[in-house]
């Protein structure tokens, strides 16, 4: 028998020197050849011829565990081996006789690799033996390292109750740093608001260390404002005085003073006490510069060695005069506030709370009295009384001394004196030479003249509209009566003034009917669906008021003003009443019945207030018939219906053959007239409850069910009518046994 090539020891060195550097231990190698072709099929050649190989068994250990392997190598060009593939043993395939072989002999490994029988043979022994060593290698490992098995499974329990013991350690030391990390942020949140506070107080500080500056009144300053004297070396402590407390004045107002300081209580006595302190100053200010002066005019006048000597008359010397006024000068510009306007306002007391007009939340005590705010027509009175005739001599003297071409008229400065607006004959006409031209000159000098007066009679005239703005209507007819009064030539810039005033009081007045306007239009937004509008009767109270201030000619802007509130609040009444159709005719009757109720008086005196009391009363009757009409419509809905289906045919038919249509049968009737007519009580009364529903003016009703069965009837007596004339002889009851009944409910 041949040498298998399983014992060629050249193979083996061969095979070992191209697997070198793998780790891998030859144990068997074995040459055999490979071929892809069947024995018995045609083919390619070159597929079909064998291509030499080897397989080896190989070895490699890993620990103590050896594994096997399968490499096949093959020849290269040089006729040395080098390694193409390589498998695990326990993934190789059974080797399996090719059946096609004629020779009997050549098996198939792993369907590549054929062998011959000798080899194969061979080849299987020797694998059984490697397997057998192997396992037994393998079991004879594991038995001896059972023992350092052991070792290693008592060292794992060792290490798992180590690590459950630091585990539960680490959990209790989690905990702890979990309360003492709380603990830290309370300390930082604790110290971060101390920090807080700490800045805040000492910015509160700061803030209180400046205002109790301002609210220190120092002791010299005190005594001076209060007991100091007047004399020249005093002066320019008097000055300074003055100017610290306007300045502490002017620290304690809003502007400069922080808007919560404002209403404290200290900050407000201390106001108080520097007004105090102004007026106590000024008065001895003014009294003793009053005084002083007028003694020292005397002293001049008195003696004689200012106007002559020896006999000899000489011109004055007002250089010490001079002096004085220098010395006082600016004491004199600190008095300013002694005006006449301010002395107006501090002689003249009114209510604290200024009138509000159409607020929802507006009650009757919130309105001005016109007996407390009478005292501010008065006061403008007073303030024309005072200063026209003195304006009219002011211009006529002027106007004579600058030698303007205009005449002297007599009693001129009288004019509007007696507040009556009456001037003699012989003031109304102008002499015949008159100049336009130096009219027009002399106008424009007493314009620059006497420009900044008009400011005192506008601060008076926004002062009085502020508290009560219905005083704009007698101070608009009051200076009416001024105006036509003045006739005069001369006069022209008191007349200027006049419209001036005028026009801002219609200005003012303006103002408070937009007001108005917008109150009205706001709570149409807000109004409630049901019941009387809140300005309904609030106008009537309004319009009491305004009657009470008419004066003069002032009846036009009241008149006016009735014009657009009223068509304001019925445009608004109706588009509040279109919100909820279901409702808006009890709506409207509703409110137009209150503006009736409430007018009644007044519209008998006022025309203006007359015609829109008729136009509410069309508009409540209009309401009253709908709202009505629909009622008894719903009560006896299926009577009428058929009524109307009567009228609707009368006029393309004759009324015998109506009968005869479709639903119009004396049997259709009879059963309409069963339905509706039969417990008629029942339904009078629920028709009563129907109108009663939703009507929140309780008073109204008799008015309304009154009428309601007044036109219940008049449509029920068409109704039999048109029954008679079409079914005659039908029994229906008649209008008078109706007209009984609802008497009786």
């Amino acid at each position: 028998m041949a040498r298998s090539s399983a014992d060629d020891v050249e193979l083996k060195r061969a095979c070992e020197a191209s697997i070198e550097g793998s780790r891998h231990n030859i144990v068997l190698s074995i040459r055999v050849a490979k071929s892809r072709g069947i024995f018995g099929k045609s083919a390619k050649l070159g597929r079909q011829m064998a291509k030499a190989r080897v397989i080896a068994i190989t070895t490699k250990s890993k620990g103590q565990k050896t594994k096997a392997f399968l490499r096949v190598l093959k020849y290269s060009n040089g006729g040395l081996l080098e390694p193409t593939k390589l498998y695990k043993l326990k993934h190789l395939s059974k080797v399996e006789v090719i059946q096609n072989d004629p020779s009997g002999c050549t098996f198939m490994l792993v369907f590549t690799y054929v062998m011959g029988f000798g080899e194969a043979d061979v080849f299987s022994e020797r694998m059984k033996h490697e397997l057998q060593a192997l396992e037994a290698a393998n079991i004879h490992a594991l038995l001896e390292s059972e023992a350092i098995i052991k070792e290693v499974l008592h060292g794992l329990e060792v290490a798992i109750i180590c690590v459950e013991d630091m585990d539960e350690w680490l959990g209790i030391f989690n905990a702890k740093l979990k309360h003492m990390r709380e603990d830290i942020e309370l300390i930082e949140a604790r110290n971060n608001k101390l920090e807080l506070h700490s800045a805040n107080h000492k910015e509160l500080e700061e803030e209180l260390d400046k205002l109790v500056g301002w609210l220190h009144i120092p002791p010299q300053l005190a005594t001076c404002l209060m007991v100091g004297s007047f004399d020249e070396p005093r002066v320019m402590k008097n000055i300074e005085a003055c100017e610290w407390l306007i300045g502490a004045i002017r620290h304690l107002q809003v502007p400069i003073l922080d808007p919560s300081y404002a209403n404290l209580q200290a900050v407000k006595e201390k106001r108080v006490e520097l007004e105090k302190l102004k007026s106590t100053f000024v008065w001895r200010a003014s009294e003793f510069l009053r005084n002083y002066f007028a003694s020292l005019v005397d002293f001049m006048i008195n003696d004689k060695t200012y106007f002559s000597r020896r006999g000899s008359l000489k011109r004055p010397n007002h250089a010490e005069l001079r002096y004085k006024c220098r010395t006082y000068a600016q004491l004199l510009q600190h008095l300013k506030a002694r005006e006449f306007a301010n002395e107006l306002r501090a002689s003249t007391k009114v209510g604290k709370a200024p009138t509000v007009w159409f607020e929802s939340s507006a009650g009757s005590g919130q309105t001005a009295n016109s007996e407390e705010t009478g005292v501010l027509s008065e006061a403008y009175s007073k303030m024309l009384t005072v200063f026209i005739p003195l304006l009219v001599d002011e211009s006529t003297f002027f106007a004579h001394f600058m030698c303007f071409d205009v005449p002297k008229l007599a009693n001129s400065s009288n004019s509007g004196s007696d507040g009556n607006g009456e001037t003699d004959d012989d003031q109304e006409g102008i002499a015949s030479g008159s100049s336009t031209t130096e009219l027009s000159f002399l106008n424009e000098s007493l314009q620059e003249l006497l420009d900044g007066i008009q400011e005192d009679f506008y601060s008076l005239l926004d002062w009085a509209f502020k508290f009560d703005p219905l005083r704009c209507i007698s101070m608009h007819g009051i200076t009416e009566r001024y105006l036509s009064g003045q006739k005069v030539d001369t006069a022209g810039f008191v007349r200027l003034l006049l419209d001036d005033l005028e026009t801002r009081i219609s200005m003012n007045f303006g103002r408070f009917v937009d007001d108005c306007i917008y109150m009205i239009e706001k709570t149409e937004r807000n109004a409630r669906q049901l019941g009387v509008l809140s300005y309904i009767p609030r106008f009537a109270f309004l319009a009491t008021r305004m009657e009470q201030y008419i004066q003069g000619q002032s009846r036009d802007l009241v008149d006016q003003t009735y014009t657009k509130i009223v068509s304001i609040m019925f445009v608004c009444l109706e588009r509040t009443a279109q919100m909820e159709p279901k409702y808006s005719d009890i709506v409207l009757l509703e409110n137009y019945a209150a503006f009736q109720n409430s007018l009644y008086d007044l519209a008998n005196v006022v025309p203006t207030l007359a015609k829109f009391y008729r136009q509410a009363s069309e508009s409540y009757d209009q309401a009253c018939t709908r709202h009505i009409n629909m009622i008894i419509f719903i009560t006896f809905e299926r009577l009428f219906i058929f009524a109307r289906r009567m009228e609707e045919l009368m006029v393309t038919i004759t009324p015998q053959e109506i009968q005869f249509q479709v639903g119009m049968s004396k049997a259709d009737l009879r059963k309409m007239l069963k339905s509706s007519l039969s417990g008629l009580d029942k339904t009078i009364n629920a028709m009563y409850k129907k109108l009663q529903k939703n009507l929140t003016s309780e008073e109204l009703l008799p008015s309304l069910w009154e009428k309601c069965k007044k036109d219940f009837l008049d449509k029920y007596g068409s109704f039999v009518k048109l029954v008679n004339q079409i079914y005659p002889g039908e029994n229906v009851p008649p209008a008078s046994e109706m007209r009984e009944l609802l008497a009786q409910m």
